[in-house]
């Protein structure tokens, strides 16, 4: 049974209501791994979200991460100003430097959260820091925040196995080798970015205005691991054709990961499965989260899988490079630079 609460709309969602969605839960735990893929494959022919629960990190360690992340959050302006994101999308991302729904003109403004992006720390020395999303990673000073670096890498390390697990099960789910994201340009060396995140008491989002904790998006790469304190705010849309839009809520679960496909995904799968969009509203609480970013290699050429195409169902996407989509899809949706450097 579906409840439903108060909420405001924009022009193009006139109902009053957001649903609250039942989402299916994958144990990877479990021994029976064809009630796993069969769980999967319904979660993602529907909706693109699932939990994911038993994934191996401890509930200690989880909510030693969001206690670091907080810590972080609750510095000064003016020292988090000086972790200021560079070109690699490593550091920090102020309020408002994320506009997520530039498209559709139903956002006013920028998102009200704030960020911080960690990813593959490459040496700077080394070629592959040339390339987009490598590099080193941008650290607080141990002596402002000790001990933050080695929980934030450990993390990082540990959410890529969640990501290969739940990896060989969407495989299997589209009828490929287990292993298939598994390989060197793949999941093998992927373009794994953690992101912390934080929507700030005294934000309340209000549709009507464009106003939003993150606007509604899709994710751009494989899959995205979300990890939430118990502070509702997520919504997924199945249908983002629909007219009326229709919102529901999902809500978090202790210990749970909230796992969604992004587009490259649905690229792979020729829209067998879903990329579904999905948005924030800030309620006015403090709102901590930890987004998982999991996308294939540099060079890993994303283009309509065999299982997934026949004469009468062509490819609808052309191939295209992972780093070449995620540098634009980033490009489209962050600020420039320059801006920090006027003000």
């Amino acid at each position: 049974m579906e409840k439903q609460t108060n909420n405001n709309n924009n022009n193009n969602e006139t109902p009053t209501f957001a649903k609250i969605s039942t989402l299916n839960s994958i144990d990877l735990s479990s021994s029976d791994i064809h009630n796993s893929v069969f769980l999967l494959k319904q979660a993602c022919l529907d909706s693109g979200f699932f939990y994911v629960i038993n994934h191996g990190i401890s509930q200690e360690f989880m909510e030693e991460v969001f206690a670091q992340s907080k810590k972080f959050f609750e510095l000064p302006i003016s020292e988090k100003m000086k972790l200021l994101r560079n070109e690699k999308h490593r550091g920090y991302t102020p309020v408002l430097d994320e506009l997520l729904d530039p498209e559709h003109q139903v956002q006013a403004v920028g998102d009200y959260k704030e960020g911080y992006y960690i990813g593959v720390e490459v040496p700077e020395d080394d070629p592959e820091a040339e390339k987009p999303f490598y590099g080193p990673n941008i650290w607080p000073a141990t002596e402002i925040l000790p001990g933050w670096r080695q929980t934030m890498e450990k993390y990082h390390s540990q959410a890529l196995e969640v990501a290969r697990a739940v990896g060989r099960i969407i495989a299997l789910a589209l009828d490929l080798d287990e292993d298939f994201f598994d390989k060197p340009e793949m999941l093998g060396k992927p373009i794994a970015t953690l992101r912390l995140l934080h929507y700030g008491s005294g934000q309340v989002s209000d549709p009507s205005k464009g106003l939003y904790g993150a606007g509604a998006h899709s994710d751009y790469g494989l899959i995205t691991l979300l990890a939430t304190d118990d502070v509702v705010g997520l919504q997924i849309c199945k249908d983002r054709d629909a007219k009326p839009q229709i919102w529901e809520y999902v809500p978090p679960v202790k210990g749970a990961f909230i796992v969604n496909l992004g587009d490259m995904l649905e690229r792979w799968s020729n829209c067998v499965f879903k990329s579904t969009m999905h948005r924030v509203l800030g309620t006015g609480k403090d709102r901590y989260s930890i987004a998982y970013f999991v996308e294939p290699s540099h060079e890993c050429l994303v283009e309509c899988l065999p299982s997934c195409k026949s004469e009468t169902n062509p490819p609808m996407f052309p191939p295209v490079r992972c780093g070449e989509y995620l540098s634009q899809r980033y490009r489209d949706t962050h600020a420039d630079l320059s801006k920090y450097k006027k003000s």
